[in-house]
């Protein structure tokens, strides 16, 4: 079924058929709403048909039987003329101008100019009155809205996750991908790395991932990431995804007890566009990477490196915040730099139970909760408060496909990758810094609360497409470009400023990226447009290697626009590094 239902023109416009000349004025209805233009089709054999001056002069004829004004503006595409009425018109009076020329023998058809509008329908999806995570005003997403002027027509998605299981309600929405999973064991396909990324399963029996480890079904978990993205729209069957005119990219780097590393650096930089050894080219490179994976630790260099160079490439990177109730900041690839960090609220607009928080989160969406906090673990006692999107009935290996609710910053993240994608479509020129910059100031306070802090607050689709779409955005605050810190040596990498009003917030973030095997020999400072100098690190950690942190600085006394620099300096010998990357965020 098309699409076309979502984001078609709706048009009032009254379609007066040719009838007898002789039929009275008062026959003619009158528009709906005031009318500033007519159009009128002459009959082929009238003169007014080829020649402007004929038209002209019939159109002043005729306003003036009626006493109203009416001037030949212009030619139509279809030979038809446009008739001014001077200005908006009631429905009344223009009916009578209408009147005179339907009298006329010559004159084929009038109808008003009426406008016509964006219809952003309610989608036909059969499961879509659940989706309250994109429409209910209380901690919804604000999604159809966005509708209006954008769908991501055009924009790959890549999500690196468990891979795809076939499902009907994505299939046309889903472009190659790969396997990134080195072990064949763990993939559970019989083989390693791939070019079919298909979900084989991931389920394990007791023990099999660890000491006391639990026996766990299969979870489709990729599937269910990519319907919330890009699930087909007004299909009349299932959910309607986010940005259902962009394209899925399924991305398989976790199996069998999780995904390695390695694998998934390598899955970021193919997924971006980059070269992997051994692995043909991506010849649809995502322009949005939905990671809904992590583990303990912070940020390590291997995610970082892969990380900064996606975002290089221009791919916005968004990752979950993780699912443990805890500062985000301990674990990976949430406490990574250049990225979205996502945490999770649910359907009263508070922050779900389970979700992580903390000075690193970036901005919240819909995670659902489909058990409340102190229900057993495990148990599904609220699934109308999850989040429903696509999935399979395969307890281990593939069965029938299904929909069902899930709950997790893995079901908040492609929220905000899908609204990437509406934003990426909308715009192309956006970088992912502005991007995220947006993002996060056109987000909504949340309804509930949040304790420990979730970043922006709510994302709000409409309104950040809007903000994209309608006036300049804010500049992309980040420098990607690598300067080497030479032992006893000083750096500066400057990021310019511009575009803000007034001074800089009391709460400017500065990420830091820093490759050095002994940070204890390091400075580093941020230096405001006018000098000042902000310390963020001064000879800390030791033999501790690379600084990888969000900084919070006052800076609430300095005019935000000009251009501001990381400075590192190295006090000491035997160890050197770079300024891999860093970031402001206003």
């Amino acid at each position: 079924m098309s699409v076309t239902l979502l984001a078609g023109s709706a048009t009032t416009s009254v379609a007066l058929a040719t009838a007898d000349p002789a039929a009275p004025a008062t026959a003619v209805p009158a528009p709906a709403a005031p009318v500033e233009n007519l159009i009128v089709g002459y009959k082929a054999s009238a003169s007014e048909a080829s020649s402007n001056a004929a038209a002209a002069d019939d159109a002043a004829a005729k306003g003036k039987k009626v006493g109203k004004k009416a001037t030949f503006d212009r030619r139509l595409g279809t030979g038809a003329a446009l008739v001014n009425l001077g200005s908006a018109v009631a429905p009344a009076a223009a009916a009578d101008v209408m009147a005179q020329f339907r009298a006329d023998p010559d004159v084929a058809y009038v109808e008003p100019d009426s406008r016509a509008y964006a219809l952003a329908a309610t989608p036909n999806d059969t499961e879509y009155a659940r989706q309250w995570d994109l429409f209910e005003p209380t901690a919804g997403m604000n999604v159809p809205a966005a509708w209006d002027k954008t769908t991501g027509s055009g924009v790959t998605v890549a999500v690196i996750d468990t891979g795809y299981v076939a499902h009907s309600d994505l299939a046309a929405n889903v472009v190659a991908g790969y396997d990134f999973i080195s072990s064949s064991t763990a993939a559970r396909d019989g083989n390693g790395r791939d070019g079919n990324p298909a979900d084989a399963g991931d389920w394990s029996a007791a023990g099999e991932c660890g000491v006391g480890s639990k026996a766990s079904d299969s979870s489709w978990h990729g599937t269910h990431v990519a319907g919330t993205i890009a699930a087909a729209t007004g299909n009349a069957k299932g959910i309607a995804g986010i940005a259902y005119g962009a394209k899925i990219q399924p991305v398989r780097v976790l199996g069998k007890c999780g995904g390695a590393t390695s694998d998934i650096v390598d899955a970021i930089t193919w997924a971006s566009g980059g070269s992997v050894p051994g692995i043909p080219a991506n010849t649809t490179p995502a322009k949005v990477i939905n990671m809904s994976l992590g583990g303990s630790g912070a940020c390590g260099t291997s995610y970082q490196n892969a990380i900064n160079a996606a975002v290089g490439r221009g791919t916005t990177v968004v990752v979950a915040a993780g699912n443990s109730n805890a500062d985000a900041s301990g674990f990976s690839p949430a406490s990574c730099n250049n990225v979205v960090n996502v945490a999770a609220s649910n359907r009263t607009g508070d922050r779900s139970f389970y979700s992580n928080y903390g000075s690193i989160i970036d901005v919240a969406a819909p995670g659902g909760e489909t058990r409340r906090a102190t229900d057993t673990p495990g148990t599904i006692t609220t699934p109308e408060n999850g989040i429903w999107s696509t999935l399979n009935t395969g307890a281990t290996t593939p069965g029938a496909e299904n929909y069902e609710p899930y709950q997790g910053t893995s079901m908040a993240a492609p929220h905000v990758a899908g609204l990437a994608a509406l934003m990426v479509a909308a715009k192309p020129t956006l970088t992912p810094g502005q991007i995220e910059s947006a993002i996060k100031t056109n987000a909504r306070p949340l309804a509930g609360t949040c304790t420990g802090g979730c970043g922006a607050g709510l994302a709000d689709a409409a309104a950040t497409v809007t903000a994209v779409t309608s006036g300049p955005t804010t500049p992309a605050l980040e420098n990607l470009t690598d300067y080497t810190i030479a032992d006893n040596g000083t750096v500066e990498s400057p990021i310019t400023v511009s575009g803000i009003a007034g001074n800089a917030p009391a709460t400017l973030k500065v990420g830091v990226t820093i490759a050095h095997t002994y940070i204890g020999d390091l400075k580093v400072d941020l230096v405001a447009p006018d000098g000042s100098v902000y310390i963020l690190h001064n000879r800390a950690g030791g033999s501790t290697d690379n600084i990888n942190t969000t900084y919070t600085v006052n800076a609430s006394t300095e005019v935000a626009n000009g251009t501001w620099k990381l400075r590192v300096n190295d006090n000491a010998g035997g160890d050197t590094g770079k300024i891999d990357a860093w970031k402001l965020t206003f």
